[in-house]
């Protein structure tokens, strides 16, 4: 295990350095990521599901998604509690209150007995947990469900330009997607960036996003970077100040220009998604975008949109991301951590979880039987959402997490305050 999670470490390590992150703590030995776990032999999955059985396993999440929160605290609870494993979800409203605390820890010297046995992690707050070597590695192909995941996908391989290298397993995928209201919008308004700002100009007020550092709100700004430059290609990699320069001086033209269309003229902008929606819902604005195209659906059928909601992936792709569960070096319930990691990656789990929250699958479907192919294939699909291929089919890759910092505090003096 040693061997194996300094590795990953070195691993890591290299690439941040490459992408322009100074690790804060360089090749431990790791240490910090053996402590107290010794005695879990993660390849014996029998003596995982021994150990795990009685434990409560802590799992901070952002707790703002209520259907989610019921699914997690239903379903995922269910299948726990036949390992003999209780499910504590400690709802957070950024990922990096669970962050933080696990770097007190560390600093105060709790190297055993934390408060944090898993995370939904994945972007810079992943990259932090790798800078502050927080993160228990070495596992994630240890999952009896390792088997439906392909880890030569690069959203696997590498979450937002940093490897996982055993350190997080992958458990839901998230596609953006244009949502419009297609009695005041044209398949061809919504068919590609510029030609949604083109409507926006013409039609004032029925527009925004939400203000960075918001996770959609930056993914928005990014979409139009991405129509901005021709695809992500031009900032591929580390992060490089002058190649950064380069598109970002058009972005922030581009986005003060379509700037006093806004909602408000833009002179201030929703602080959540939760927030744009209910904007939208209101009737206030007829188009956002979404990292969760796959719920719309339900905001639909119960009213809260218009049935005319429609969807568009917009010309040149969408972006898309997987979310990761990761577990802190100091779990005291390691082994509960890993059961639950597991749950999330069953075949079934992830079709129920496609069917309750319209989260697509991280799994890869062909590496199932064709009893669970046919069952996704069957799932209703609502006339408001796109369908699983047609989200996935142009999906562009995000940038190194180096390169989204840079664009979520510029924004704030290049558009925000101009």
């Amino acid at each position: 295990m040693k061997h194996l999670c300094l590795f990953a470490r070195r691993t890591i390590a290299l690439r941040l350095i490459a992408l322009g992150i100074i690790p804060l703590v360089l090749l431990s030995a790791c240490a910090s990521s053996t402590r107290n776990t010794e005695s879990l032999d993660t390849k014996s999955w029998a003596s995982v599901v021994s150990t795990a059985k009685g434990q409560t396993v802590n799992w901070y999440m952002y707790g703002g998604d209520e259907e989610l929160n019921k699914f997690v605290n239903g379903y995922v609870a269910d299948e726990l509690k036949r390992d003999g494993v209780t499910l504590n979800q400690v709802k957070i409203n950024d990922t990096a209150e669970a962050i933080n605390k696990v770097i007190g820890e560390k600093q105060a010297g709790k190297n055993n007995g934390g408060s944090v046995d898993a995370i939904w992690s994945n972007g810079a707050n992943f990259a932090t947990g790798v800078q502050s070597d927080i993160w228990y590695c070495g596992w994630d192909r240890n999952l009896p469900n390792a088997r439906f995941v392909n880890f030569d996908s690069p959203s696997i391989a590498n979450d937002f330009g940093v490897p996982v290298a055993g350190c997080e397993s992958a458990w839901q995928q998230a596609n953006s997607a244009l949502v419009y209201d297609s009695a005041k919008l044209t398949p061809k308004d919504a068919a590609s960036m510029s030609s949604l700002l083109a409507w926006v100009k013409a039609n004032p007020g029925h527009f925004t996003y939400p203000a960075l550092p918001d996770f959609t709100g930056s993914m928005a700004v990014r979409t139009i970077l991405y129509d901005t430059m021709g695809g992500p290609a031009a900032l591929s990699g580390a992060f490089d100040e002058a190649k950064y320069n380069a598109q970002a001086i058009p972005l922030w033209k581009r986005l003060n220009d379509i700037s006093p269309s806004l909602w408000r003229g833009g002179t201030t902008y929703p602080t959540s998604q939760t927030a744009t929606e209910k904007l939208y819902a209101d009737g206030e604005i007829s188009a956002y975008m979404t990292y969760g195209p796959g719920a719309v659906g339900n905001s639909v059928s119960k009213g809260q949109f218009p049935a005319s909601t429609r969807e568009a992936v917009p010309e040149g792709g969408n972006i898309a991301n997987v979310s990761f569960l990761s577990i802190p070096y100091n779990s005291p319930h390691k082994a509960a951590a890993l059961v639950l990691a597991n749950v999330l990656q069953d075949p079934k789990t992830q079709l129920a979880l496609y069917k309750a929250e319209g989260a697509y699958p991280a799994i890869d479907l062909s590496k199932t039987d064709d009893a669970t192919r046919r069952e996704f294939a069957a799932v209703p699909n609502s006339p408001s959402v796109l369908s699983l291929a047609d989200l996935t089919r142009n999906a562009q890759p995000e940038l190194a997490s180096a390169y989204i910092s840079r664009i979520e505090k510029d924004w704030k003096t290049r558009v925000l305050q101009k």
